[in-house]
């Protein structure tokens, strides 16, 4: 073939080697990615974060990311609560109202040869361009937890399956905690 000549053959080759080393790349990146370590959420978008709403009454939050279990959000979202108890001069805490909710991002093959798409939240919704979905769009799910909390000083009641000792958090899920390497 001579320089100039158009070959389809060779576009198609160029196309599946970029691919490739698309997908190579996407695995390199996941295989590097730690689950989000227990922090403030400040400048990031994970982490945790609180937000008095009443007196005792707080709304405690934890985002984690796309690699972050579920069962590792709740854990970190008890144990802020926990910890903000303590600050605040309580003793035990009142899980008044709980929700976590799994956000899934879509992303893949938009269409066209080398042209992706990002589909992002709870419905597909396209960035940039491509033909919508196709067989190599894949889903993450990341996990985000919000509690609203009364903080109380005193013994935790025994009868109630919504209050919890401070103390006793702290012990238990302390140390399944994990934190962010130092630089």
């Amino acid at each position: 073939m001579s320089a100039g000549t158009f070959s389809p053959a060779a576009g198609r080759t160029g196309t599946a080697t970029k691919l490739a080393l698309v997908a190579g790349l996407a695995l390199l990146v996941a295989a590097c990615a730690q689950p989000t370590p227990y922090k403030p959420r400040l400048d990031s978008s994970t982490g945790f974060s609180e937000q008095q709403i009443d007196g005792n009454r707080f709304r405690v939050t934890f985002y984690g990311n796309d690699v972050t279990p579920r069962e590792t959000v709740e854990n970190y979202l008890l144990y802020r609560a926990a910890e903000l108890t303590l600050q605040r001069d309580g003793d035990h805490f009142v899980l008044v109202e709980k929700d976590i909710e799994r956000v899934t991002d879509y992303y893949g093959n938009g269409g066209w040869p080398g042209g992706y798409s990002i589909y992002g939240g709870h419905r597909p919704r396209s960035y940039g361009y491509g033909m919508g979905w196709s067989s190599n769009t894949y889903a993450q799910n990341r996990y985000q937890a919000y509690a609203d909390i009364l903080i109380f000083k005193g013994k935790t009641p025994k009868d109630d399956p919504k209050s919890f000792d401070a103390r006793m958090v702290i012990q238990q899920l302390g140390p399944t905690l994990r934190y962010p390497q130092p630089r």
